[in-house]
């Protein structure tokens, strides 16, 4: 077995560490994100009719989100969880837990594919579809839906990869992926004529592609945490486990389904199908925006938890301070810009001047509050590191669930359609000075090794 990446997380210089680490997984998450952001851009560009099958693409937004999200319940709970036991030197129970999470990627396969494909007409009209898009949101969803298993197992693994060091090997899997798509769609949707058809078969190519390459490593002499066939088997224990910490990143990525719904649904009514249009732009932009951040934490988060599993407080210190402050800084200047040059971002996705003219009126106040935001998406991945799963789901709800969606439902009432624009910038300004709340309270109790003893 490979253990050299494992080890230098303990030993290497931490900005040499950050930068090894981070810049592959920063990569890979960029070019992750462009499955379906060129999807978008391709499509907004069909002719005669891109803005509406724009529109009823972004409608699959909920589901397509749900799905990664039961690959991070799994990855994003598992990985962590796996490096603090390889910190600890006991390689084979961090095996136990690969193993198990991998059953559960394949139970959520089952259930994810059994319930969209019985109900996904009634869930695409409740997510905001009307007569005029459903059709080009069906088509989309139920040839991706065929490749459920495929995007549990590319993106639910590759934090596995990611957490012993690799994060070259986790990248190559993007990539190869990301190629097969940017390649494919233009023929597919132009060339053969299959429209978002076409763009749905790309997307299912590419995530098989890249599930192949995890496997295939995962269970090869190179990996130093062995996809094994003795290990493949349901622990109720780990599985407990994987899902007490991965229910963060869960919630944190499901309740974009939620607050799609939620905004759409708004959006339909207040405004209609060109509101609802400039929303898939906006969340296009937010995506682009936070696959670098997504990439940066989650290639600094593994050595976080290795090394507080070898209980190296200090260089744990030195990483979570490098990790929040870079976050800010990229979630500052990238938001910026798009608050100053929003015309340009929508010029990306379609050629529709009506759609181009809108979202430059409403993405500066849609994205106001992400200005600050980057000070939570530094802090929440740093408890989940430390393995701090309530803390972490309280920070995940709170943003979310208990602010976002009760603004967007009640704000409108007194603001119309700009209401629903009000209350992103809002809950996230509150939500990102509570994380730091909670982050300055735990963080000295939670480095302890009275504390780090009781993690079993």
């Amino acid at each position: 077995m490979n253990q050299k990446g494992e080890q230098k997380m303990g030993t290497e210089s931490i900005p040499k560490l950050m930068v090894s680490m981070a810049v592959p997984s920063i990569i890979a998450q960029i070019i992750n994100i462009l499955y379906n952001i060129v999807d978008r851009i391709y499509i907004g560009h069909i002719p005669g009719v891109g803005a509406a099958a724009l529109t009823g693409v972004g409608i699959t937004f909920p589901i397509i989100t749900l799905i990664s999200a039961f690959s991070a319940f799994v990855g994003m709970g598992g990985a962590p969880l796996a490096a603090i036991w390889l910190g600890k030197g006991d390689r084979k129970h961090a095996e136990r837990i690969l193993g198990s999470g991998t059953c559960l990627l394949v139970i959520f396969t089952v259930l994810l594919m059994a319930v969209f494909y019985g109900f996904l007409r009634p869930f695409l009209y409740m997510f905001g579809a009307s007569d005029a898009t459903i059709g080009y949101a069906m088509d989309y969803m139920y040839i991706y839906l065929l490749g459920t298993l495929f995007v549990e197992l590319a993106l639910g693994l590759n934090p596995f990869i990611i957490s012993q060091g690799r994060s070259r090997i986790a990248m190559i899997s993007i990539v190869i992926g990301a190629v097969v798509n940017i390649a494919l769609d233009p023929l597919f949707i132009f060339v053969f004529g299959w429209g978002v058809k076409g763009a749905a078969i790309a997307t299912v190519l590419s995530q098989a592609v890249s599930a192949a390459w995890n496997v295939k490593f995962l269970m090869s002499p190179k990996s130093s945490l062995r996809l094994s066939l003795c290990h493949v088997r349901p622990s109720f224990r780990i599985m407990w486990q994987i899902c007490s910490l991965g229910i963060s990143p869960f919630i944190m990525r499901s309740t974009e389904s939620l607050i799609s719904i939620v905004l759409n649904r708004g959006l339909q009514i207040y405004g209609g199908d060109l509101y609802v249009g400039s929303l898939t732009i906006m969340q296009s932009v937010l995506q682009l925006f936070s696959a670098p951040l997504s990439g940066f934490t989650q290639g600094v988060q593994p050595i976080i938890s290795y090394n507080y599993g070898a209980g190296n407080f200090d260089r744990v210190k030195k990483l979570y301070r490098s990790m929040i402050g870079i976050s800010f800084a990229i979630s500052f200047t990238a938001n910026l810009t798009a608050m100053i040059f929003p015309g340009a971002y929508a010029a990306l996705f379609t050629n529709d001047r009506e759609l181009i003219g809108l979202v430059s009126k409403v993405m500066p106040v849609f994205l106001f509050g992400m200005l600050f935001f980057g000070l939570q998406n530094g802090i929440q991945p740093t408890f989940l590191a430390l393995g701090q799963a309530k803390i972490s789901l309280f920070i995940a709800m709170f943003r979310k669930v208990i602010l976002l969606v009760p603004l967007a439902l009640v704000l409108p009432r007194f603001f119309g359609v700009m209401g629903i624009y009000y209350a992103e910038p809002i809950s996230d300004i509150i939500s990102a000075a509570t994380a730091g709340i909670l982050f300055c309270i735990n963080i000295k109790k939670i480095l302890s090794k009275e504390y780090l003893a009781r993690i079993q």
